[in-house]
């Protein structure tokens, strides 16, 4: 199994109720029941107001490597990250468990 974490920061300015990061939220609300080859998938906005911390995360999982590169090909996927792209930057990080 492959755990992919994904952490966003919104832009300087960015507020999380504007249209756009709540048409983001929605897509990657969305997406984890989108793509066959997720099988674990949740999303939420961090609760904390620490300086360091990211505003919203997303903890996923598929079977394999090939899973891996399938769902991040999907065009759900690859729509719902072009969304972001406008408003917020991230990191990522995926590793086999």
């Amino acid at each position: 199994m492959i755990r992919h974490l994904v952490l966003f920061k919104l832009n300087d300015g960015v507020q999380r109720d504007e249209p756009r990061v709540a048409a983001g939220v929605k897509a990657f609300e969305e997406l984890g029941g989108l793509i066959p080859d997720v099988t674990f998938w949740e999303c939420a906005w961090n609760i904390t107001d620490r300086p360091i911390a990211y505003d919203y995360a997303i903890n996923a999982a598929v079977t394999d490597r090939d899973a891996l590169k399938r769902y991040i090909e999907h065009p759900a996927h690859q729509e719902a990250a072009g969304l972001w792209r406008e408003f917020a930057t991230w990191v990522i990080a995926d590793y086999e468990f």
